[in-house]
């Protein structure tokens, strides 16, 4: 997350960013568990809340909100959103980010190439713990950019990597996070 998008959040909360550094990700899951309460009793009571009930500019914040949830809430709602993308009320790059976050976090090859991740590796020359960001093991990443393309991505996996602070030069597969990852 760029630090402009991360300023803009907490000043929305009214959260300054020592509050935040010394709540950390505590304060942030409890508002993601309030608002998913929130959005489960919506979709309960009205289904998905598109541009029809709530207007165009809020009608993404149900899928924020998924997007942000563990796997079991993920795969819950994930055929909501492809009908909510059907319908109109949610574009297909939000479908194709819900659907590599959910491969993701099954363990799979994303097929967009939108989800980045962070793991602590062994490096093997120094044997040496380091964090690396990197994007998530793609299933085709030679055809990646058309699948994107497809979806309404706007930005190439490079362009999308570069502004992560990725260098998508380096392609990691399943198995190499696995190996990396193992102490």
């Amino acid at each position: 997350m760029k630090p402009e998008r991360k300023n803009e959040i907490l000043k929305s909360y009214n959260i300054s960013e020592d509050k935040f550094q010394k709540l950390g990700w505590n304060l942030t899951a409890k508002n993601d568990s309030i608002n998913l309460i929130k959005i489960e009793k919506i979709i309960k009571k009205y289904g998905y809340p598109g541009k029809k009930l709530v207007g165009e500019k809020l009608n993404t914040a149900a899928w924020y909100v998924i997007q942000h949830s563990k796997l079991p809430v993920i795969e819950k709602y994930y055929p909501l959103m492809v009908q909510a993308s059907e319908n109109g009320d949610l574009g297909k790059q939000h479908i194709a980010m819900m659907k590599d976050r959910m491969l993701m976090y099954q363990g799979k090859e994303q097929i967009y190439g939108t989800q980045g991740a962070g793991r602590l590796f062994i490096n093997p020359e120094t044997k040496k713990e380091e964090w690396v960001n990197f994007i998530w093991p793609i299933k085709n990443p030679e055809n990646v950019n058309e699948l994107r393309k497809s979806m309404n991505i706007k930005t190439s996996i490079e362009d999308y990597a570069k502004s992560m602070g990725i260098d998508y030069s380096k392609k990691y597969t399943l198995d190499e996070i696995e190996k990396l990852t193992k102490k």
